[in-house]
């Protein structure tokens, strides 16, 4: 394919938000050795997509502008590097990127061949797609944050999912489900029955009393807070905590850092627990034959046309997305 253009959506400075992305055409990139190259035929969007480019973690990211976002994608394989074994050309696969590489707003795109698994039939190009980074974010929160087995076996615990509509929230709903759980979960009023319906036990609106208190309709103590919101105070949290209870923070800013430090400090019991993926193929693999087995559902928000980014990245930004944002080049 050398030689041929594609389209993408890239920006070339920090901020400007959805007016800040530009269309362009540039040369289909060619696949290292151990890489393959994907026709792309669904991405999605993540809140740190536009967080980076409103800048909180410059100047380490982006590396260097031009810089194409997203890290979710699904496709087609179409070439295989020299010394890649795993796939073949047609094979349809599911890859999460990092931040640093970017690039899945884009017709074709690279991607390493060992992060890169095989999307099972079952699951569609926009399920692939929307599952990575959240649904990867959610099952390492409670695996390896909380500690749940997605097998109903072990000790039961009080689970608090926040947000718990949005990309990574709904999938955290479900995936606690699958353990020996009590799932207490926070939503906008529109979403109480869809949060329901995805297996929560009790649903509260954030914006009542006691959604903002964070209390159990049934007055329980939480031993995990899956924590997918922001703008909450530690002192919120606190007193909803059982003796030893942990609130998993997905969207840590440096005060939940000094929160944690002190803690550590100070011996207490009741932690914050700031987290960041860490992503493995072998939990990508796992997720996404839950879905093939009708175990974990995708709600999509809305789906956009890559020359229609801007919208998707508008809805994105406004943090009221239900469901994931996906983008179809």
């Amino acid at each position: 394919m050398a030689g041929k253009l594609m389209r993408a959506v890239q920006y070339s400075k920090y901020g400007g938000g959805a007016s800040g992305l530009k269309h362009v055409e540039i040369s289909v990139p060619k696949p290292k050795p151990d890489e393959v190259l994907i026709k792309v035929e669904a991405a999605s969007l993540n809140a740190f997509d536009w967080k980076i480019q409103k800048g909180i973690v410059r100047p380490f990211l982006p590396r260097k502008f031009p810089y194409i976002p997203g890290t979710d994608i699904a496709g087609e394989v179409v070439q295989v590097g020299s010394t890649a074994k795993k796939f073949n050309a047609g094979d349809k696969v599911v890859t999460l990127f990092s931040h640093v590489a970017g690039g899945a707003l884009a017709e074709y795109v690279v991607a390493k061949e060992n992060l890169t698994v095989t999307r099972p039939q079952e699951v569609s190009a926009a399920e692939g797609a929307a599952i990575p980074l959240a649904a990867l974010t959610a099952h390492q929160a409670l695996t390896q944050g909380a500690g749940i087995k997605l097998d109903k076996t072990g000790e039961r615990k009080n689970i608090l999912v926040t947000a718990a509509s949005g990309g990574v929230g709904h999938y955290a709903v479900q995936l606690a489900k699958l353990g020996n759980t009590h799932v207490t979960a926070t939503c906008g009023t529109r979403n109480l029955n869809l949060v329901k319906e995805l297996g929560a036990d009790e649903v509260v609106d954030y914006k009542t009393p006691e959604g903002a208190s964070l209390q159990s309709p049934s007055g329980k103590k939480y031993d995990y807070v899956i924590h997918c919101a922001m703008g909450i105070s530690w002192s919120t949290f606190e007193p909803n905590l059982s003796a030893n209870g942990k609130v998993i923070d997905l969207t840590p800013g440096l005060g939940a850092f000094m929160t944690a430090a002190k803690q550590r400090l100070t011996f207490s019991k009741k932690q914050l627990l700031p987290m960041f993926l860490t992503s493995k193929t072998e939990n990508l693999e796992f997720v996404l034959n839950l879905a093939k087995e009708g175990k974990l559902k995708t709600v999509v928000d809305s789906r956009h046309p890559l020359s229609k980014a801007e919208d998707a990245w508008a809805i994105v930004m406004s943090g009221h997305a239900t469901g994931k944002i996906i983008i179809e080049p």
